[in-house]
């Protein structure tokens, strides 16, 4: 059970409600004892005919107290120990999210969202299972099944309760084969569900594809079979349950078929008398259930260290990015915007090619550097270097002359607006999308942001306004609007430089030009870097870079590179000819 060693702070600091909650339990399990001699003393009374009315209400009333008390304290103890469980909970899938929030871009390149998601839900109720009833069912029985042991041989007989033990050792036996299987199957399952649960988190998210293209049946059939999975692994560890819980069953049976047939004996030769085998057979009947915990005990830790072996594979997982102590220089809590690239070489982790080979490039601060480049030139991984979502391999890149490990990740980013290809937008209104990124912000900001990124009047005509919800990832929203709000949403956080990632593709080139104009008074003292397959869309930049395989082709001015007559040109003379023929 090393994997619980994780949680040792959890239990320690909550100790004293599980000592309480166990306390309680223990109440209700020496109340427990107490019934078996009540009844044996009841029988003898009847049995002797010295019954009288005075002493069956005396037997009746003391019941009744003794259940009351019964249902209190196991209310207390619920509240202690269960309730302690649902906090753990509550910590696990926090700190699950929180680590979630540390780990780098990368991580999540390779793990699918569904599979992350089956950690946070399956898993993590497992594990609490664990550490609710698990907990109550190891005390419950290690409790009753000892305090009851004792009762039986100091209150009734040595010998019927060694012949009534017999089976235990067969019942360690099979349970320590039983957990090994149950806690590998178990694992099996989980990680069906959790294919399980990314097929249908990609379905949903893709759902708009899947109808354009008319493949419900098809994923509807890849669903089954996923589903089918699942059910299939669920049943391989039915089916060792099946086993597991009659074998426990059948072996309590026959303890007690051995304790009727002896202890009959022992009351015809009158060495017991019969309330002492009444009470003796109720006593039985409360080993009966700490002898079934037993398995049920294995199985609950068994899947509850399997889920937790997973949970502590994330957590183990450290993030590729993060702020070297040896490294970072606290005093550096601002950007001017200066950005020195030398001799930088990069490729992605256990890939055999480089995506950028030594690229030199310097931008003054308040200057403008547009990226072109066919797909798959590096321009995407340039920029996520600059804002350390991958680390250079060979190389380095600077910002004011302090290398960019320098700074702490949160003065770094804060600094940089970045506009990805992808626009992400968040199932809330457009104002908190916009001001996503900034702790406050004011009505004003938020209308002068959209102002500025030329999607102001599209938000007044909403009914809503602001208010508006744009759905799931923005679907509410067309291309062009998406790519204004994110581009709202970098010009709000005042950053020292700006980077724009292919993000005035979806907008006409009317909208592109008056937002370009704005950007270009808004960046006049900060650093720019704008990615782009449109000629009109960069032309403006003070310098301009051709990537070609991840090498720097061509660098210079827009007219500097069309009286090159290379690659620049080319495309420039191929858009030309494009709007000629768009435009009739």
């Amino acid at each position: 059970m090393r994997n619980f060693l994780a949680l040792r702070d959890f239990f320690y600091e909550h100790k004293w409600r599980y000592i309480i909650g166990v306390l309680w339990l223990l109440s209700v399990d020496a109340l427990q004892l107490i019934l078996p001699k009540i009844l044996g003393s009841f029988t003898d009374d009847v049995k002797n005919g010295v019954l009288t009315s005075n002493k069956m209400l005396s037997y009746g009333g003391l019941i009744i107290l003794i259940s009351f008390f019964m249902f209190l304290f196991r209310f207390l103890w619920r509240m202690y120990v269960m309730g302690t469980a649902r906090y753990l909970e509550y910590k696990l899938r926090s700190d699950l999210f929180t680590h979630f929030q540390r780990l780098s871009t990368n991580y999540f390149n390779h793990h699918k969202t569904g599979d992350l998601m089956a950690h946070a839900t399956n898993d993590i109720n497992t594990v609490r299972m664990s550490a609710g009833p698990g907990v109550i069912m190891i005390f419950d029985t290690i409790i009753l099944l000892s305090a009851t042991i004792f009762m039986m041989v100091q209150t009734i007989s040595f010998k019927l309760t060694v012949i009534a033990l017999l089976p235990l050792p067969f019942m360690a036996f099979i349970t320590s084969r039983f957990g090994k299987i149950i806690h590998h199957r178990f694992r099996n399952a989980q990680e069906s569900f959790s294919k399980l649960t990314e097929k249908v988190q990609e379905n949903f998210s893709g759902i708009r594809v899947v109808k354009s293209f008319v493949q419900e049946e098809e994923e509807v059939g890849k669903f089954t079979k996923a589903n089918q999975d699942y059910v299939e692994k669920n049943m391989q560890l039915v089916s060792i349950q099946a086993i597991f819980h009659p074998i426990v069953q059948f072996i309590s049976g026959l303890s007690l078929l051995v304790v009727l047939a002896y202890g009959g004996l022992l009351v015809i030769n009158r060495e017991i008398t019969l309330g002492d085998f009444v009470a003796f057979n109720s006593y039985l009947g409360l080993l009966t259930w700490p002898i079934m915990a037993i398995g049920q005990v294995i199985n609950i830790l068994q899947r509850g260290a399997a889920s937790m072996a997973r949970l502590n594979e994330i957590f183990q997982t450290k993030p590729d990015i993060a702020d070297n102590p040896l490294i970072v220089n606290p005093e550096l809590t601002s950007i001017d915007g200066e950005i020195t690239i030398s001799q930088l070489s990069f490729k992605y982790p256990n890939a055999e090619q480089s995506v950028l080979t030594n690229i030199n490039l310097h931008i003054p601060k308040g200057k403008s550097l547009a990226i072109v480049g066919k797909t798959g030139s590096g321009k995407t991984t340039l920029v996520n270097l600059l804002t350390r979502l991958f680390d250079v391999n060979t190389g380095t890149i600077q910002i004011d002359g302090h290398d960019i490990k320098e700074y702490p990740l949160e003065v770094l980013r804060q600094n940089i607006g970045y506009v990805p290809q992808e626009n992400f937008l968040f199932s809330t209104t457009i104002k908190e999308n916009i001001g996503f990124g900034i702790d406050t912000y004011t009505d004003k900001e938020i209308e002068t942001a959209a102002e500025n990124a030329q999607i102001l009047d599209n938000i007044k005509d909403f009914p809503q306004q602001f208010e508006t919800m744009v759905g799931e990832r923005g679907v509410s929203l067309s291309g062009g609007q998406k790519q204004r709000v994110s581009i709202a949403r970098a010009l709000i956080k005042n950053p020292s430089i700006l980077i724009l990632d292919d993000s005035l593709s979806a907008v006409d080139t009317k909208t592109e030009e008056a937002i370009l104009q704005k950007l270009k008074g808004i960046m006049k003292n900060r650093t720019s870097i704008i990615i782009a397959h449109r000629i009109s869309t960069i032309k403006e930049a003070d310098e301009i870079i051709v990537l070609d395989e991840g090498n720097i082709i061509e660098k210079g001015t827009h007219d500097q590179l069309l009286s090159l007559k290379g690659t620049y040109y080319e495309l420039h003379q191929k858009q030309l000819l494009e709007e000629m023929i768009a435009n009739g």
